[in-house]
């Protein structure tokens, strides 16, 4: 098999060499607008699997040809490449998955069912780590119960060492996280989708040591369609950020003194954009620790089986790899898209067509894959004392 990452970035080069790694795989090219070298553990491919290629995706006959001949695309660009690199893919008869992170991109994409079906190929959108694996580990949560009356979903990439003020360090696009700081979440409230300020509805939660007392927050993005497509038949679903306690409201302060604003403004006769400059000055000191990080993960989906009331529970703390060099969220999202890719291109997935990975991904042969690349799950479920999922 050989499969087309677009975007050489982290996320990008941890789903090529999670890829290069199958035995089945033949080859992978990386393509990117800039010609960088490979990060340091995809060095060992360059002889055996890799090609780094230069690609501006903006030239659409170029990209067609770099889709010709391969079997599946992977995109780990800014999310609003993922229609038109959908489209493309859907139109060369491949498979195409991507990270996400906008829900009307999705339903942009939902369009292209037709065309997909009529090519024999899947589309799988939000393949990351929230949206992606977080979304098929709660479908997994509600297809164990009868029926579901909630579920809450929190996930968080933090900083094992974390330097104030923000106690954050960037563990992809810092766009991508003022996004989702900006943008009203959307949750589930007596059944009916509710928008809710980003940075709000602050709340305690709890993790075993070495993680101990974390905050949680609404945030866009996270839970894709999920709230769409339970609408009406789950009473409440959340979806939440976690963060070291203190980061919310430093951020929702940044955040109102118009700091994190899009609309330029005149500083010494020229055109400032506020977000750009706080990226500017901001970005780089939070890049400044050890890159040493951890994801944390929890779902909690509540309902009945058989006529009981009861709760399935997921739960996960994945660590930087001190062999590797690969960070915590780019094995967590970067191997989650890597393995939607592998599972399309060898005919796992449930069907063809635009589906998000709820929809789409088998959760017991992911969560194998998972766990087959070291990435523990831990499960609880009625009647069973909890463990790894299988």
């Amino acid at each position: 098999m050989k499969f087309l990452v677009l975007g050489g970035g982290t996320q990008g080069s941890a789903a090529a060499y999670d890829l290069l790694r199958a035995p089945d795989v033949e080859g992978v090219i990386v393509a990117d607008r800039a010609t960088v070298s490979p990060l340091p553990f995809l060095q060992e491919f360059l002889e055996r699997g890799l090609s780094v290629e230069q690609l501006d995706v903006t030239r659409v006959d170029e990209v067609r040809e770099r889709m010709a001949g391969v079997d599946a695309v992977l995109c780990a660009l800014p999310f609003a490449f993922n229609y038109e690199m959908s489209r493309l893919a859907v139109e060369c008869g491949v498979h195409f998955t991507d990270l996400g992170g906008n829900t009307e991109i999705v339903t942009r994409q939902r369009s292209l069912d037709g065309a997909a079906r009529a090519a024999g190929v899947s589309v799988i959108p939000d393949c990351g780590l929230a949206p992606g694996l977080v979304n098929i580990l709660t479908q997994r949560g509600i297809d164990r119960l009868d029926s579901v009356e909630s579920v809450r979903m929190w996930v968080g990439g933090l900083p094992q060492h974390p330097r104030p003020p923000l106690n954050y360090q960037t563990v992809y696009s810092l766009e991508g996280v003022l996004d989702y700081y900006t943008t009203s979440g959307l949750v589930l409230r007596e059944g009916e989708p509710l928008k809710v300020e980003s940075l709000s509805g602050i709340e305690e939660v709890i993790f075993p040591e070495p993680i101990g007392v974390l905050e949680a927050f609404h945030t866009a993005g996270g839970a894709s369609t999920l709230p769409g497509r339970y609408r009406g038949r789950i009473r409440t679903m959340e979806y939440k950020t976690l963060r070291y306690p203190g980061h919310a409201r430093l951020m929702r302060d940044i955040r109102e003194l118009g700091l994190l604003d899009e609309a330029p403004v005149e500083v010494d006769g020229a055109s400032v954009r506020p977000r750009s400059l706080f990226i500017e000055k901001v970005g780089p000191k939070l890049r400044e620790g050890d890159g040493r990080d951890v994801v944390v993960l929890r779902i909690e989906v509540e309902g009945v089986k058989d006529r009981c009331s009861t709760a399935v529970g997921y739960e996960l703390v994945e660590l930087y790899d001190e062999r590797t060099g690969i960070t915590a969220m780019m094995r967590c999202t970067g191997f989650s898209l890597s393995l939607t890719a592998l599972m399309q291109a060898r005919g796992e997935v449930l069907e063809d067509g635009v589906r998000t990975p709820d929809e789409a991904v088998p959760p017991d042969a992911f969560i194998r894959g998972l766990e087959a690349r070291g990435i523990q799950i831990r499960e609880t479920v009625p009647g069973g004392p909890g463990g790894s999922g299988g």
